[in-house]
């Protein structure tokens, strides 16, 4: 089989491309804004060609449809940014960025490849663009600029969690194929077996967090095995180490059992302000995941205790001298727990000079590329 050159738009670090070349897609262009973004693109991928800058820019514009015109691009791939859509952004209608979509479909019309996936929030079938003095629905206005030239796939809407992702994460999947080519481009049947957090990272070591507003001996006194949990974690993995957070949180976590907010705790142990005061929020914050379930949804905000469905799912230790059930690990997941839950390789090649927060938004904002990798297998399967 000839392999399927692709063009990557809004290409992130390249995390979806993570499994492609296995299968015989090979993308040999890639747009992105971002220029921290593009240096760890292409520290991932060498031999990649990479065209930094903004997408709306003409010479940029330009430049792509040049380029993919020359290499001959048999497929399209566009991840727009979704915070102007997403649940956990702020949802404004009139976000700009919700009109990046119509860059997308200029390149198709002057690319015009026989392949297109386009990926975002299940919030984008729901959200209107400004065309021609009205507003429509994003959906509508793709049928109305390609619907001659291409076949869209029927079913938009897509959960990881069904396809051997650890994670609870649903997507909106347009796949297109260009009608000379007479075939049609559908998700995969379903897997089976749903990967919960237990299969994923139960067996990875536990580690306490790092109390960064107490002292170390503090630390040391609140935690007595933590040195000896952070250097298993490093034994495991270099990106297995104590994420940092302040002792209220921690302190609250550590009484919350897995699958619970810290909001349904004791007053002693509910979620606190510096002041002392009763943080108020949704009850999916301060919230530990559970065992039996793929996680939630990685967000980019990942790092934070205090956002969505984040905490690790912890173990019961024993109680405390008050009699309270107290629980293991009251941080948000690892690094290398957020590679597993989002399908990434455990020797994923992260560049020495990215940091924890930039690595951390970057897989937060990343689709899951085992279940790229199980659409794309269908692809294949037409294109032979």
């Amino acid at each position: 089989m000839e392999k399927i050159k692709t063009l990557s738009l809004f290409a992130n670090v390249g995390i979806a491309e993570s499994y492609l070349d296995s299968l015989g897609i090979t993308v040999v262009l890639a747009n992105e804004l971002d220029e921290q973004r593009i240096k760890f693109y292409n520290h991932l991928y060498p031999n990649i060609k990479t065209i930094p800058g903004d997408i709306t820019e003409k010479e940029v514009q330009k430049e792509i449809i040049n380029c993919s015109k020359l290499a001959k691009i048999d497929m399209i791939m566009a991840t727009p940014p979704c915070q102007g859509m997403s649940s956990v952004g702020k949802k404004d209608k009139n976000d700009i960025r919700n009109q990046l979509i119509k860059e997308v479909v200029h390149m198709v019309k002057e690319i015009m490849p026989k392949y297109v996936f386009l990926e975002n929030v299940p919030e984008q079938l729901s959200t209107f663009i400004k065309y021609k003095e009205k507003k429509i629905l994003i959906p509508e206005y793709l049928e109305l600029e390609l619907g001659n030239e291409y076949i869209f796939n029927e079913n938009k809407i897509i959960n990881a969690a069904n396809y051997g992702v650890p994670q609870t994460r649903e997507r909106a999947i347009i796949l297109m194929v260009r009608k000379d080519l007479n075939k049609k481009w559908e998700f995969p049947i379903k897997d089976q077996k749903v990967v919960t957090l237990s299969d994923a990272i139960s067996h990875f070591p536990s580690l306490d967090p790092e109390v960064y507003d107490i002292s170390y001996e503090e630390q040391i006194e609140f935690f007595p095995e933590y040195e000896k949990k952070r250097k298993e974690g490093l034994k495991f993995s270099k990106w297995h180490y104590p994420p940092k957070h302040v002792y209220r949180q921690v302190y609250s976590l550590m009484h919350t059992p897995s699958g619970k907010t810290a909001f349904n705790n004791k007053d002693e142990y509910k979620p606190k302000k510096t002041d002392g005061s009763f943080v108020k929020g949704f009850k999916n914050t301060y919230k530990r995941q559970s065992w039996n379930k793929p996680g939630y949804t990685i967000t980019m905000y990942n790092r934070t205790i205090g956002s969505q469905n984040n905490v690790h799912p912890g173990r019961l230790l024993g109680k405390d001298e008050n009699g309270e059930e107290i629980y293991s690990d009251a941080r948000v997941l690892t690094i290398c727990e957020l590679l597993t839950v989002s399908s990434l390789p455990l020797d994923w090649n992260i560049p020495d000079w990215a940091s924890d927060h930039f690595v951390r938004q970057v897989i937060g904002e990343g689709i899951p590329p085992l279940l790229v990798k199980k659409i794309m297998q269908e692809l294949v399967f037409i294109h032979e």
